[in-house]
Order: structure tokens, then C-alpha cells, then sequence
């Protein structure tokens, strides 16, 4: 039998509900969106088996999506939740290095889910 990496991706919810990643992507441009999209899905179909030049570990347990519109890149950044699921953490628009606040962010979002992974994902 073959190892099938295929992974349930979800989005990490805030206390009150918000979801930070489908808020950055609804604030991008339908093509963006759409790009997003299928980065989610190779995520999705690849697992913890995605590597550069769509994915990149950032340490700490943290992991972005990574993709280029012209001179734009664009990054959500996810974590893993066994094998069978990723949670996606944190959108933005990157310049240089991603900022390690925005990697500090993610893990304290990543912290919050581990404690009550109900209260903090959203389908």
C-alpha cells in the first residue's frame, strides 16, 4: 500500500470568530484568490511532502505557501496538526524575509490551537 500525504487543510479562527487568512484573501484581487486556491489544494494533495518552490519551512513548526503575481509575493503561512491536517495561520504580502513578529504570530496562533483545536478552526 502506497503512503497517501493527502491532508485536510483548515483555517485558524480567532476567539471572535475572524478568520485571519480569508480576511487577507478577500482583501486581494480575484486572481490572487484564485492562486491562493490552488496552492491550498497542492497543500492539500502533497501534505508535509510540498517543498520550494511552493512551500518553505520557516522553523518553529511554522510553514509558508509561497507564490509570485508579476512583482508581488504572496505567502500563507500554515502549520501541521499530525498528518493528517494543516492549519492555515497568516496571509500577507511579503517584502525581504518575512518579519519574525509575523512568525511569532503564527506560532502563538498555532499555541492557541493546540490548547482548544475546536474553539480555533474553522472548515
Amino acid at each position: 500500500m502506497l503512503f497517501s500525504p493527502q491532508v485536510n487543510v483548515y483555517y485558524y479562527q480567532e476567539a471572535d470568530g475572524t478568520c485571519p487568512v480569508r480576511e487577507f484573501l478577500l482583501a486581494q484581487p480575484a486572481r490572487v484568490q484564485a492562486q491562493a486556491e490552488a496552492r491550498v489544494r497542492l497543500l492539500s494533495e502533497r501534505g508535509n511532502e510540498l517543498r520550494r518552490p511552493q512551500a518553505e519551512n520557516l522553523g518553529g513548526g511554522i510553514w509558508e505557501l509561497r507564490w509570485r503575481t508579476g512583482k508581488v509575493q504572496y505567502r500563507i503561512l500554515y502549520c501541521f496538526h499530525g498528518r493528517g491536517a494543516a492549519l492555515l495561520l497568516h496571509g500577507l504580502i511579503k517584502e525581504g524575509r518575512v518579519p519574525d513578529a509575523v512568525i511569532a504570530r503564527a506560532q502563538r496562533r498555532r499555541q492557541l490551537f493546540l490548547q482548544n483545536p475546536t474553539h480555533h478552526t474553522k472548515p
